[in-house]
């Protein structure tokens, strides 16, 4: 990824381009000269300011920026000659010479080419001279109706009169009155063609031509093709009303004679070859020729590119297209609407704020294309008349349509203008000729089936004693008797996700919401010490996507496997009209069961004195997320930006951490009977969740200095200015569960949470209610808010894309990274790793907490117990895959909330899925200096090599074994006579210093990892 671009033009097409060009994996950076406010804040893409006039300007800044490929979006500069002095300059420059661009920049020229090749076009005459041209409007034997202006008019030099008074008006117009300037010194007076109009667009290189799919364009103002020409108010693509024969027609005997024969004259053709035609009952008949793409057809056509856009472009100026030949969408059709200024085409306001493009892109995941806008004040206002353009996809063009003007509608700005019939002329043959069935009616039966078939893994692998999951069935059962109860109670349990489904929407992360759904509804039955049994769902929306239902029933299923239910069954439901483009709505449902003298609560036995044990949640669990959206846009935030509380990440990501599902961690203490109450913190917080356990003439006293808040909390305090009570009223506030215990039993409650993975924090005791005064006093808790974040901004710490270079620090409270460790056995780099984050002295910015082993009673898992370190034991033989292995890993460490895993001794090889999801936060240590010695028996290799020196490597985890980028190297020297034994042992050593090195620049963000794979460091 080396290629540099530049991007000459400014408009809806430009931006478009860029959009395009920047996906390719060649591309490093696109320069737009001058672009507008759509290319000035892309991924890879920039404004530049060049002297556009002078080519030769152009020509040297190109060669000094390193720029591979000039791409020429407008007609003029191509007219003027701007190829020829690239290409005289060395510069590839994809675009046509002065000479072939005369097809567009002259109709006169274009006209007698086209009668010189044998290409159908109009009848046809120019003239200079008013009094002849009125005299052939009268005269002709034709429909003499269509004026034009003979050269370039900036798409607006065409007047298609009514009759033969308004074609000599018209003449008058340009000819006289010089509405045009020079470009009208020649006007071509056409025959009027009747049909339907249609735009083809094909690449050239010079011999060869690679078509693009048929794209319609909306020229008159107004709906009902009235009003005004316009440089065009919407496009769609494909156009039915093109058949395969008719396009194979255009492509031979028009676009491919046309480059043909600009090759016969001795000006081959590269670029794009625009042309305009009008579907006749004699067939297709050109209308005009363009020598560059076309707006607004290219933001509808560019969308539906599946192969990059910049290997064609290069392939044409290299003369080698066909090498490189594109490919389109086939079943997918793209509709853009134009909103322009009021007054368009005639004077407009400009400098007007523009609202409502953020909603279009993240929430109904539409595009939107700029030209006439720019930045100012970093507000966007207008700055054009065609202002910008809303493009909607999908694969019916009438449900497409509809979205698009729904996009178009939710972009608000005074005076603004859109028409509300693009696509109207294929949608009513469409319309006209379709026979109603339930899939054309937005319903398909065989994606619902193909997600059913889909999803079966993934529901068989929650199979647990009393069911086997088999879809398809009118119900599911379950057998309590094979699950071992002997007296059950039945507990149930329903819930949903709320808004925190919008924000996995607008960030499209749909791999963790099911999770969230299961936590919500299972971990309410543990209210009750009822086990989870089985698990039902409900998945509503408005056109189904198969890849983000599979996507978030799958995450369901892990869920139920993390939960130790089993997933027995579910609803789907396609509804159209009921939901927005790309929204759903989810709900679940879960039954339980606890032996009759197991349920809790035990009410008469809850007394005075009885102590509350909390367990930490994995961040805001799924409440309060309508006050956390109005923050983030009062903010002014995206939740693509870099996460403000939680370094290496986005916000979405961060807000997005499943809720954490406490069944197999607490269940053996709620079956022990020492425990007299559970209570889930939910909706209504800590507030209103612990006094549902409780007899009415208890209350509770927390002390909020006694547990950990995640900084979100903090976050949302400060940010929020949201007052400490209303803070414990709508969230968990880092408690997810509370368990009452007696004091006689908290040592041995807390060493079976500890067995099971689950860290105790005694966080408050029970008090006697005293007359109104509120039931759940927390102390300390506005202390322990403003601890747990602090804003970088105001204490002028240095951050890079989102990793704060320091960690915010406030009343010797840090915000550190939360870092979890894999191992398999002694744990000796674990033990590294501890001594580094838990010394004083050092200051660590890096917190342990959790530590998981796939092999049970390691001497690793005693050393973090030690240490006071949550650890879990996750058997890689209780899974039936590697990949569902790796996903229960990846959910427990999700749920902790750990950003930073280091590998230390895991002897197991993680799949491409997991490292991919993690990539970027993933280190393990090699014993070599890489990239020498990689994979096994590095220190074999390196004594056999006989080499000098050896050592040690901390380096990123990627796909390919030993090949990420490399953090830190400890060097050791190889002495005469050293066996493989010897020198591991002085590795060994040599990596107990570089790990925490190593840990220590990710967690302060010294060291972030790009997507080129390179590390960008920070001092």
């Amino acid at each position: 990824m080396s290629e540099q671009v530049l991007l000459i033009g400014s408009g809806g097409r430009e931006h478009a381009l860029a959009w395009k060009l920047t996906q390719s994996q060649c591309v490093k950076h696109v320069y737009v000269s001058p672009g507008n406010a759509g290319t000035a804040q892309g991924d890879k893409m920039s404004n530049i300011v060049i002297n556009l006039k002078n080519f030769e300007e152009v020509a040297v800044w190109c060669k000094t920026t390193q720029i591979n490929l000039v791409v020429v979006g407008p007609e003029d500069p191509l007219a003027a000659g701007i190829a020829d002095v690239l290409k005289k300059a060395g510069i590839p420059c994809f675009g046509p010479s002065a000479a072939s661009a005369r097809i567009e920049g002259s109709k006169e020229f274009a006209k007698k080419f086209m009668d010189r090749h044998g290409i159908p076009t109009a009848r046809w005459k120019a003239f200079t001279d008013f009094d002849a041209a009125c005299q052939y409007i009268n005269s002709a034997t034709y429909k003499a109706l269509v004026v034009k202006a003979s050269g370039l008019a900036a798409g607006k030099g065409v007047i298609i009169a009514k009759d033969k008074d308004e074609a000599r008006e018209s003449v008058k117009y340009i000819l006289r009155d010089k509405a045009f300037g020079t470009a009208g010194d020649t006007v071509v007076i056409e025959e009027l063609l009747e049909g339907e109009e249609v735009s083809c667009l094909a690449f050239s290189d010079g011999t060869h031509i690679a078509c693009m799919p048929p794209a319609q364009d909306h020229k008159r103002l107004k709906d009902g093709d009235l009003g005004p020409n316009t440089g065009g108010m919407g496009a769609y693509c494909p156009c039915p009303q093109v058949s395969k024969q008719d396009l194979e027609k255009i492509k031979s005997n028009i676009l491919q004679k046309a480059v043909d024969g600009m090759k016969d004259e001795g000006n081959p053709y590269v670029g794009v070859l625009y042309a305009g035609l009008m579907m006749t009952k004699e067939g297709p008949k050109v209308l005009e020729f363009n020598c560059r793409f076309g707006d607004p057809e290219t933001q509808v056509l560019l969308p539906l590119l599946k192969t990059d856009l910049y290997s064609t472009l290069l392939a044409c100026v290299n003369g080698t297209l066909p090498s490189h030949m594109p490919e389109f969408h086939t079943n997918t059709s793209a509709v853009a609407v134009v909103l322009v200024s009021g007054g368009y085409p005639g004077s407009y306001k400009k400098g007007i704020e523009i609202t409502g493009v953020n909603k279009v892109t993240n929430e109904l995941k539409q595009l939107v294309f700029h030209a006439g806008s720019s930045l100012k004040d970093d507000k966007l206002v207008t700055s054009g008349g065609r202002v910008l353009a809303v493009v909607a996809m999908d694969t019916d063009l009438s449900l497409t349509t509809r979205q698009a003007q729904l996009g178009a509608s939710a972009i608000k700005f005074e005076g603004s203008f859109y028409r509300k019939d693009i696509a109207h002329r294929a949608t009513k043959g469409i319309k006209d000729s379709i026979r109603l069935t339930y899939q054309s009616a937005g319903v398909d039966i065989r994606a619902g089936q193909s997600l059913v078939r889909s999803i079966i893994p993934a529901v068989a692998a929650t199979s647990r004693p009393g069911c086997d999951p088999a879809l398809g069935m009118f119900g599911g059962v379950f057998d309590c008797k094979a699950a071992g109860f002997k007296d059950p109670l039945l507990v149930s349990g329903t819930d949903g996700v709320g808004t925190k489904l919008k924000i996995a929407q607008q960030c499209k992360r749909h791999d963790s919401i099911g999770i969230d759904l299961v936590a919500m509804c299972v971990n309410d039955v543990l209210a009750h010490g009822a086990e989870p049994l089985f698990f039902l769902d409900y998945f509503a929306c408005g056109k189904l996507d198969l890849s983000v239902t599979k996507e978030v029933v799958t995450s369901i299923a892990h869920g139920c496997q993390m939960a130790g239910c089993a997933l027995l069954g579910g609803e789907t439901a396609e509804m159209p009209g009921m939901y927005e483009v790309g929204a759903y709505d989810l709900a679940g449902f879960t039954v339980g069961a606890v032996e009759r003298e197991q349920y809790l609560p035990k009410i008469n036995d809850i007394t005075e004195g009885d102590i509350v044990i909390g367990l930490s949640s994995s961040g805001v669990h799924s409440n309060g997320f309508s006050l956390i959206r109005r923050l983030v846009e009062q903010c002014g935030m995206a939740y693509t930006d870099p996460c403000p509380f939680e370094s290496n990440k986005t916000l979405g990501e961060s807000l997005l951490t499943p809720t954490k599902i406490y069944s197999k961690t607490v269940l053996p203490s709620l079956k022990s009977s020492y425990v007299k109450a559970f209570a889930h913190i939910t909706g209504g917080g800590l507030i209103e969740n612990i006094p549902r356990v409780l007899p009415k003439n208890l209350g509770v006293t927390l002390d909020a200095t006694k547990w950990t808040l995640h900084p979100v909390f903090g976050w949302i305090f400060s940010k929020g200015k949201v007052d400490p009570l209303e803070m414990a009223r709508t969230f968990n506030c880092g408690i997810g569960a509370v368990l009452i215990v007696a004091p006689s039993m908290v040592q041995k409650v807390t060493e079976l949470l500890s067995a099971s993975g689950e860290v105790a924090l005694r966080i408050g005791v029970l008090r006697q209610q005293i007359g109104d005064s509120t039931r759940v006093e927390i102390q300390n808790l506005e202390q322990a808010l403003h601890q747990a974040w602090k804003d970088n901004s105001q204490q002028g710490i240095e951050e890079d894309s989102g990793i704060a270079v320091k960690k915010a620090r406030m009343n010797g409270v840090a915000s550190k990274t939360k870092v979890g460790v894999l191992i398999s056995g002694t744990g000796t780099n674990l033990q590294a790793l501890i001594d580094h984050t838990t010394d004083p002295k050092i200051g660590s910015a890096a917190e342990i907490i959790l530590v998981i082993s796939n092999v049970p009673g390691v001497q690793g898992l005693k050393r973090a117990e030690q240490a006071g370190i949550a650890t879990q034991v996750i058997n890689h033989k209780e899974f039936k895959s590697r990949l569902d292995f790796d996903n229960a890993v990846s959910s427990a460490l999700e749920m902790a909330g750990v950003e930073l895993i280091c590998l230390a001794g895991f002897m197991r090889i993680l799949t491409g899925e997991f490292v991919r999801k993690w990539n970027g936060h993933l280190l393990n240590v090699h014993p070599s200096l890489l990239p020498s010695f990689k994979g096994m028996h590095a220190h074999q290799l390196a004594l056999e090599a006989g080499v000098r020196v050896t050592g040690c490597t901390v380096h990123f985890v990627a796909e390919e074994v030993d090949a990420g980028a490399i953090l830190v190297q400890e060097p050791v020297e190889i002495k005469h006579g050293d066996t493989v034994k010897m020198l591991s042992e002085r590795v060994k050593l040599a990596e107990h210093k570089a790990y925490p090195r190593a840990l220590e620049l990710m967690a302060a963000g010294h060291a972030v990892l790009q997507e080129n794979g390179k590390i960008k460091w920070t001092s």
